[in-house]
């Protein structure tokens, strides 16, 4: 498979037609239809159904596209940085972190050091915390915010920072009013919470559930769709007991962090201090003990 099959079957399976797909590529519809053919044939199954101009991915095919997008921003990456080596330009910013950081302390940290001088390109994405894991690994972006754990070999863990969960509602909620929610108060209510209970979600349990199950109404991959799920109306009350929110800032292992990559080092923490209430930097040592 080339570069071109590979494109052709991105553009398709973001379009959803060969025609479009075509059009956004600056190719003929043939040429795009050739080309999801030949990688067909050497895949050996196909990836699309096909009715008239419109397309209809297989199964197989949307597991392979993962894959295929991941290997893509790679290669773009790669081309980009060789045309800026060209033109002698600083090396851009390549910031992967998960939706909450990436809406909040990301942001702020990049302005704080706009007087330092940023590249002219700064790449910021949101991503689920396992795909901020495997940009890193694959050096595929220049720095990584991720939710604990991130124990693997080949990142380089700066520091860790944590912050204490509060409780969000509606304004109307009936606990609205109320200073402090205790996990007592939270029995018997509909709750939006994680669903990977691989990270937070086992601590949310563990110190709400008192032994029973908590009564879920909404599971999400993302603190930032949970908040907005309850954002009518808003209310922000501490909990009575603390469970912490642990995150990281991690390089790829071993590579060597320039100026303004260790400036962005600094300043995220700087404005995890003054968006996050109860923040408190750890030591990337304490990784497995925090957890």
């Amino acid at each position: 498979m080339d570069l071109n099959q590979l494109e052709a079957f991105s553009a398709v399976m973001t379009i959803g037609s060969v025609t479009g797909a075509g059009r956004s590529l600056g190719r003929s519809q043939p040429a795009v239809s050739k080309a999801i053919q030949d990688l067909e044939n050497e895949l050996g199954y196909a990836l699309f159904d096909r009715n008239g101009p419109r397309v209809t991915p297989t199964d197989k095919a949307f597991l392979l596209y993962e894959e295929v997008e991941r290997s893509l921003v790679g290669l773009r990456t790669i081309r980009e940085r060789a045309q800026e080596i060209g033109r002698d330009e600083q090396q851009p910013i390549h910031l992967v972190a998960t939706p909450a950081l990436a809406s909040t302390i990301a942001p702020m940290a990049l302005k704080l050091i706009e007087s330092q001088g940023l590249p002219e390109h700064i790449h910021l994405r949101s991503a689920s915390a396992e795909q901020v894991v495997h940009s890193v690994l694959h050096r595929t972006v220049s720095l990584g915010l991720t939710s604990l754990p991130i124990a693997h070999r080949g990142l380089d863990l700066h520091w860790i920072g944590e912050a204490p969960c509060v409780a969000v509602m509606r304004a109307d909620n009936a606990l609205a009013d109320k200073a402090v929610i205790s996990a007592d108060m939270l029995h018997g209510q509909r709750i939006i919470t994680m669903s990977n209970r691989y990270r937070l979600r086992q601590r949310i349990d563990s110190a709400l559930g008192n032994g029973a199950a908590l009564d879920v109404a909404i599971e999400t991959n993302t603190s930032f769709n949970a908040v907005m799920a309850a954002i009518a109306g808003l209310a922000v009350k501490p909990l009575a007991v603390n469970i912490p929110f642990y995150f990281g800032v991690v390089t790829p292992y071993g590579k060597p962090i320039d100026g303004v990559t260790q400036a962005l080092i600094g300043a995220l923490e700087t404005a995890a201090r003054n968006i996050l209430h109860g923040f408190v930097k750890r030591d990337a040592s304490q990784h497995d003990d925090l957890l």
